[in-house]
């Protein structure tokens, strides 16, 4: 072979490799730009699940555990709140969700009785550095205390995560509120924005934080407007529109029981809220709960 012609050759496979990471380099780049913006979108879902009532016939636990695991993992949750949950379900959703790790307690006993405002994590994106629960009542620390005119022991479960691709610390509350009590809904309100400011680095200022759960209030009512003094709803400051039901409570019913929402995710000045829906969707007519899970795509500034 001639040498002219070898150079040649030899050139035009250094012309085509080159051209090859032209035309790709920009594909993987962007990719990869895609994959990191996906790390810091935050996916959170706050659930009632409602309590494992022998009762509900065909709605018991036991014909919904899967409709409910498989909402969480669908929408690749990353933290999520639950309320009303037993010590069973807890068991059940463990299972289920092998890469989460459990916050929680109930809140009879502070062990394992009663009902749990629990916090699940994905373990691959976030690590807990402290946790812990309060009892909604003038005495926090004190197992099964009841508040005010409250007619149950109500709870708040409460953690601070790290967020392993970003380094940011995300601080998070999940509770129920109670069915009854007025004044105890106003004063649980006011005990987590308490402790919400303890748990953050300077008390100035509120950073990275989400407090999420069943307030059994409407937007107008007390408790979203106490929280409203400190955070934002998620629901109304959502860059694209809500999506579903606006009613969050279902009853086991055809559809939402009312038009008003009393389940809710509420986020710090410092997290923009890119999407916000509420989840009906159902299994041969039947839904997961009597409420409709909550989710939001939130991204930490």
């Amino acid at each position: 072979m001639r040498f002219s012609h070898l150079l040649n050759t030899r050139l035009f496979r250094i012309k085509l490799i080159v051209a090859g990471l032209f035309c790709f380099a920009p594909v993987n780049c962007l990719a990869q730009q895609a994959t990191a913006r996906e790390r810091e979108y935050l996916n959170v879902m706050t659930f009632n699940i409602r309590f494992n009532n022998p009762s509900d016939s065909a709605n018991n636990w036991a014909f919904r555990k899967e409709f409910v695991s498989s909402q969480i993992l669908f929408h690749e949750t990353h933290i999520l709140g639950v309320q009303e949950a037993l010590f069973d379900q807890i068991q059940d959703l463990q299972e289920r969700l092998p890469r989460y790790k459990l916050i929680g307690i109930g809140r009879d006993d502070g062990r394992t009785k009663g009902e749990f405002s629990a916090i699940f994590f994905d373990s691959t994106r976030f690590e807990a550095i402290t946790s812990g629960t309060i009892w909604l009542s003038p005495t926090p620390s004190i197992a099964g205390s009841k508040g005010w005119d409250a007619a149950l022991p109500r709870i708040a479960t409460w953690v601070r995560l790290r967020d392993k691709p970003t380094s940011h610390f995300v601080n998070v509350i999940n509770t129920h509120f109670d069915h009854q009590g007025l004044q105890a809904r106003k004063e649980s309100a006011r005990c987590i924005l308490k402790k919400l400011s303890e748990m953050q680095p300077s008390a100035t200022v509120v950073r990275h934080s989400i407090v999420m759960g069943d307030l059994n209030s409407i937007p107008t009512d007390d408790p979203a407007m106490i929280f409203s003094s400190v955070l934002k709803d998620s629901k109304a400051i959502s860059r694209t529109p809500h999506y579903g039901p606006t009613g969050t409570f279902n009853g086991f019913g055809k559809s939402e029981q009312d038009d008003q929402p009393i389940d809710y995710i509420f986020v710090s000045s410092d997290i923009d809220v890119m999407q916000h829906a509420t989840l009906s969707q159902t299994w041969h007519g039947r839904f997961s709960s009597d409420h409709f899970p909550v989710v939001a795509r939130l991204h930490l500034k």
